[in-house]
């Protein structure tokens, strides 16, 4: 079968380098850690460092919904990945 139209082709992304990073993990006594095991993390990669710590401020806000009092539940680790930002 043919395919339609050609914006409908699928073409691979290019695989950029993403050095820059967030750490997103549970607090200690976080009742979703009996749910994700104690041991869970989420790593988000970024193209560069401002893009990440924008990023980062972004996800670290008070959401604008939150309760008087409600802190962000998750803890955020900035990281980077040397081999592919300064080729160590």
């Amino acid at each position: 079968m043919g395919i339609a139209n050609a914006h409908n082709l699928v073409e691979a992304v290019p695989q950029l380098p993403r050095p820059y990073g967030i750490v997103v993990r549970l607090r200690p006594g976080d009742p979703f850690r009996t749910l994700l095991g104690a041991d869970w993390q989420r790593t988000h990669w970024f193209l560069t460092a401002a893009e990440r710590d924008q990023r980062l401020e972004d996800m670290a806000r008070r959401h604008e919904y939150s309760r008087i009092g409600d802190e962000p539940a998750l803890i955020f680790d900035k990281v980077e990945n040397l081999v592919a930002s300064r080729g160590i």
